[in-house]
């Protein structure tokens, strides 16, 4: 994937390094996190998980870290950028559909330091992720062949099932372009599968079973239930799964499908990165031959798919590095062309 590297240019001559405030606010967790950025280098200062569904309110989340043991506070960031997992409008404001609140900075009481913090959907910040340092510790899933200058497609199983994509516009200059693709109706094929989505229609109560349904710890546990009978939590299932597991196996072959779609209706022949996480949590998803089997399968394209690198993340904190990318973006004053 030759085309995700580059070399960071050297931002604006301070007195200080910068200092960038990230976060990466998901259904289930929160984190944040404190970076620097010097002679154009970006590193990790430390980081802080917060429950998201412990907080009444976004304001509450804040206080959780305003007690925090983050060595950064929001009136202390030269950037402060914040991913949430959700369709972001105007920069400002967001309702993350697996979020009991809504986020708009413009009603937030300016003593929380966030009047000029910079929101953005949490894949968007994944995809940026992919030209950060985090990248390098990514493995190999399949090994390919990236076009050079085609996009690169992110995809992620956690709370919801994210997707982004991002392109290179200049040498040195990305663009990334989320996506609500989890909220598309899924593929499914055959007549166990479909069982598998009446089965999910009856669980959930909802007459459209989509991405979010399916490639989530929900959708790990629905399946579990499915498959054997047991009733157990996602963290429980993804702890007793085997690698001759038939839940892994379905899991595995249903998450190669999606991704073979999302790759071939966006032409991200220059790779695709897999994050998220239940891939992080457990990677022997995206390692199961019924992944790459299904992945590549084509009447038509395999030859294509087959020719796709794909990586696999397993650091829980790619989201935060990613926004960190974003902040350093800004404070070097390229153009980033959000949504």
């Amino acid at each position: 994937m030759t085309q995700l590297s580059h070399r960071m240019e050297r931002p604006p001559r301070t007195k200080k390094p910068a200092r960038i405030l990230a976060a990466d606010i998901g259904g289930t967790n929160s984190r944040f996190a404190a970076y620097i950025l010097e002679s154009g280098t970006l590193r990790r200062e430390d980081s802080v998980w917060l429950s998201t569904t412990n907080a009444e309110s976004f304001a509450g989340l804040l206080d959780q870290l305003a007690k925090s043991s983050l060595p950064l506070t929001p009136q202390e960031a030269d950037v402060i950028v914040l991913g949430v997992a959700g369709p972001v409008r105007e920069r400002r404001r967001v309702t993350p559909p697996n979020i009991a609140w809504d986020i708009d900075l413009d009603l937030l009481p300016a003593a929380y330091g966030m009047q000029d913090a910079l929101l953005v959907n949490d894949f968007l910040a994944q995809a940026y992720a992919c030209v950060s340092p985090a990248l390098h510790a990514a493995r190999t899933v399949l090994p390919g062949n990236a076009v050079p200058g085609a996009p690169v497609a992110v995809m992620g199983a956690g709370t919801g099932f994210g997707h982004a994509l991002l392109l290179e516009t200049a040498p040195g200059h990305f663009r990334a372009v989320p996506s609500e693709g989890g909220h598309a109706h899924f593929p499914f094929v055959g007549k166990e599968e479909f069982a598998f989505a009446d089965f999910l229609r009856e669980e959930t109560g909802r007459r459209q079973v989509v991405g979010d349904m399916v490639i989530t710890g929900s959708g790990i546990r629905n399946l579990h239930t499915f498959l054997t009978g047991e009733r157990l939590t996602s963290r429980e299932v993804t702890a007793k799964i085997k690698p001759d597991s038939p839940v892994l196996e379905w899991f595995a072959r249903l998450f190669g499908r999606a991704c073979h779609d999302f790759v071939l209706q966006t032409l991200a022949f220059g790779g695709l990165v897999l994050t998220g996480g239940v891939a992080a949590g457990t990677p022997d998803v995206a390692l199961h031959p019924a992944f790459a089997e299904e992945f590549t399968a084509s009447d038509t394209h395999g030859a294509l798919l087959k020719n796709v690198p794909v990586r696999l993340n397993t650091d829980e904190e790619f989201g935060l590095w990613g926004a960190a990318q974003l902040g350093a973006f800004a404070l070097q004053g390229k153009d980033m062309r959000l949504p």
